[in-house]
């Protein structure tokens, strides 16, 4: 089995970071976590990159003049480290369309809503005020519009009544910990795949299932 090589790319703590880690040492995972890179050098999931025995690197975005610049330099980084799929994990920073494009097909995002609802920030007070009874989490491809990428997985969760932002926050973010490295998985071994703009499957799913609000 060739493993591909990943590179994921943090700002922060990276908790999601560490899902995808954990799930990648399993010795049938399809795809093994080269590199961990952050925009920010002082980033806390760079040292639990190194920890767990993965290359660490940092980018300062602030050592650049323009976000194309950075991304040139970001870019290199990533090709010379052999990278064949970019898993963003909380990277606060908005790439070029030409950074995007040019890794077209092999970048993928989780974002904490059941896209194409909630794109952008402050989803989970968007949600509540929306009123909606269900919400969750979406891995998709990236491209250029914002959050618009075809989707590859959701999870949901119930919206409850009394729930705040933090609590959704919290459920949904569990669920993220769990969704992201099964989709990593399917994208790695090719069970998921891009066809002319969207994502297919090669296994069929059972459809025989339903939500359904309380009551």
């Amino acid at each position: 089995m060739t493993r591909r090589r990943i590179a994921i790319l943090i700002s922060g703590r990276g908790s999601n970071s560490l899902s995808l880690m954990a799930a990648a040492r399993a010795a049938d995972f399809p795809g093994e976590i080269a590199l961990v890179l952050s925009n920010r050098p002082q980033a806390g999931g760079l040292a639990l990159a190194r920890e767990a025995g993965i290359e660490a690197l940092a980018i300062d975005h602030t050592a650049y003049p323009d976000r194309a610049s950075f991304d040139a330099a970001l870019d290199d980084a990533l090709r010379s480290h052999a990278i064949d799929l970019i898993c963003l994990a909380g990277f606060m920073r908005v790439l070029t369309d030409a950074f995007v494009e040019s890794w077209a097909g092999r970048m993928i995002n989780i974002h904490p809503s059941l896209l194409p609802l909630f794109r952008g920030i402050d989803t989970h007070q968007r949600a509540l005020d929306a009123g909606v009874l269900v919400h969750g989490c979406t891995v998709h491809f990236v491209v250029p519009e914002l959050d618009a990428g075809p989707i590859v997985a959701q999870a949901a969760i119930p919206v409850v009544p009394g729930d705040k932002a933090a609590d959704l926050a919290g459920r949904v973010l569990a669920q993220e910990h769990v969704l992201y490295p099964r989709a990593l998985r399917m994208i790695c071994d090719g069970s998921a795949r891009l066809e002319n703009g969207r994502v297919v499957f090669s296994e069929g799913w059972c459809a025989g299932g339903s939500l359904r609000s309380p009551g």
